[in-house]
């Protein structure tokens, strides 16, 4: 099958964004309504996600399109049958009672109620250190006003686990991994929320093991849901994590809302949201500090991420906020080998930063990025607005195939402005796969000073109404149909 084969046969599974409804609608109303959605769906550059409802009352009846809010995926918040807290079993937030075996007692026994109305696990008000700990279906882990959990300092109470089979190894040192803080496979029907509670990784540990190049095992994630559906992620903040900070791979319907994500601006590779080989990913409204990519859109790593073969599709982000100063507020790839289609980024707000929007990919990688629609991008004082790159130059092990190039196809780019910027944008494609259907309009770099020249190589397109003058690959079109692409 070819990309283009390919990229028809995903966007002919592709569904919408929708949203619940109080009222019940007739038999009559409910077809119209699907032809009016499939005919947006066919016509549209970018297809919102499913929403699967939590609550059993509600019925495919009650669904209407809504494409501003990811609310709609959800409804009211699930009620659980049993709501239990952690001082339950033991716990203890003094700050310094290890709370470990409390948080993993918890969970063993809320999972007596995944078939029968679910449960919720409430964190009070306190400092609770804990090791990881995994969650189970149809739970609602629930940080009240004033609750912190804290990330144990013993490595020994984050578990080695296998790599992912789409990195076949760890993505920093061969082998193994560390778990996550927070943890879960094969999930569905999951909510972590609360309060304004915060989960804290209490990260410097793992970020010196780092830096003094003594680290044995790939970092853990804060938190990482596997092979799961059906999650929302809202109102805390996450702290300091060890590694990437919220990383959902191999999942579906996800939705990440109101989140703050903070960590030291020099923390190495703390990025903040990487939706990792997933679909239906609504992020929005968050505000993100990090020592790397505020959002990543990621689908495994070269012969790895090309032989597992499952793309991210179907991501919204949007209102999304913050500032990194080695990276960029969204980042697609640079490990990209399953493919990445269909990804929205809207009302974006960078500063401070080396990037704005940036594709990292390069030669091994494989895969594609497809069907790329960025709009409404304020930056100040970020150093390269725009970064197209292929020297990404890691990979896996000596095994990856330096002629499985990836195709890139189909990015448009308008509406955006950049505030005193260092450069103008650098657009790199690669020599043997050329990045085709690049678009901008509407685009206003203020202020650029050392180097108000675009630098372009390997990328084709066109460009209207943007200053400063883009590069002779990107040709000005004028014409009514403009941008178009197949």
């Amino acid at each position: 099958m070819d990309f283009d084969e390919k990229q028809s046969f995903v966007l002919g599974g592709n569904a919408m964004m929708v949203k619940l409804s109080k009222f019940s609608w007739s038999p009559l109303l409910i077809l119209i309504t699907l032809l009016a959605i499939l005919s947006f769906q066919i016509t549209s550059k970018t297809v919102y996600p499913i929403k699967i409802a939590f609550t059993s009352s509600t019925s495919k009846d009650d669904i209407v399109a809504d494409s501003r809010t990811c609310v709609g995926f959800f409804g009211e918040l699930p009620e659980r049958k049993a709501v239990i807290s952690i001082k339950d079993f033991g716990g203890v937030g003094d700050g310094k009672t290890s709370n470990t075996e409390a948080f993993r007692k918890a969970m063993r026994y809320v999972q007596r109620f995944g078939e029968r109305g679910g449960a919720q696990l409430n964190v009070p008000e306190g400092r609770w250190v804990t090791g990881s700990f995994n969650l189970t279906s149809n739970f609602t882990l629930f940080l009240e006003e004033g609750a912190v959990i804290l990330g144990s300092q013993d490595p020994k109470e984050w578990p080695i686990i296998e790599p992912l089979p789409s990195y076949g190894r760890g993505r920093e040192r061969l082998g193994g991994r560390h778990i996550s803080l927070i943890h879960g496979d094969g999930l569905t029907n999951v909510v972590i929320t609360g309060n304004n509670g915060t989960i804290d990784g209490q990260g410097k540990m793992w970020w010196e093991l780092w830096w003094n190049r003594t680290l044995e095992h790939t970092r853990g994630h804060l938190v990482e849901l596997m092979n799961s559906q059906d999650i929302l992620i809202s109102n805390l903040t996450f702290r300091n994590s060890p590694f990437w900070t919220i990383h959902p791979i191999y999942c579906s319907n996800l939705v990440v809302k109101d989140m703050t994500i903070l960590a030291p601006l020099n923390a190495p590779n703390t990025d903040g949201i990487d939706p990792d080989s997933s679909t239906n990913v609504c992020i929005e409204d968050c505000y993100i500090e990090s020592g790397d990519d505020l959002v990543a859109v990621k689908s495994g790593w070269d012969q790895y991420g090309i032989k597992m073969a499952r793309p991210s599709s179907n991501i919204i982000i949007r209102r999304v906020s913050g500032t990194t100063p080695t990276c960029s507020g969204v980042g697609i790839g640079s490990e990209m080998s399953g493919g990445i289609l269909n990804v929205t980024i809207e009302d974006l707000h960078v500063w401070d930063s080396a990037a704005g929007v940036r594709i990292k990919t390069d030669k091994g990688r494989g895969g594609y990025i497809a069907n790329i629609t960025i709009s409404d991008i304020t930056m100040e004082r970020v150093k390269i607005p725009i970064r197209f790159s292929s020297g990404s130059n890691d990979h896996p092990d000596e095994r990856w195939d330096p002629k499985a190039v990836p195709v890139v196809k189909g990015v448009s780019i308008t509406n955006l402005v950049s505030f005193n910027s260092t450069k103008a944008p650098v657009l790199e494609g690669i020599e043997d796969a050329p990045f085709g259907g690049i678009c901008m309009k509407n685009i206003s770099l203020l202020g650029v000073v050392s180097s108000p020249s675009w630098r372009c190589e390997f990328v084709s397109g066109f460009a209207n109404d943007v200053f400063p003058t883009p590069c002779p690959q990107l040709q000005i079109d004028n014409s009514s149909s403009w941008c178009s692409y197949s």
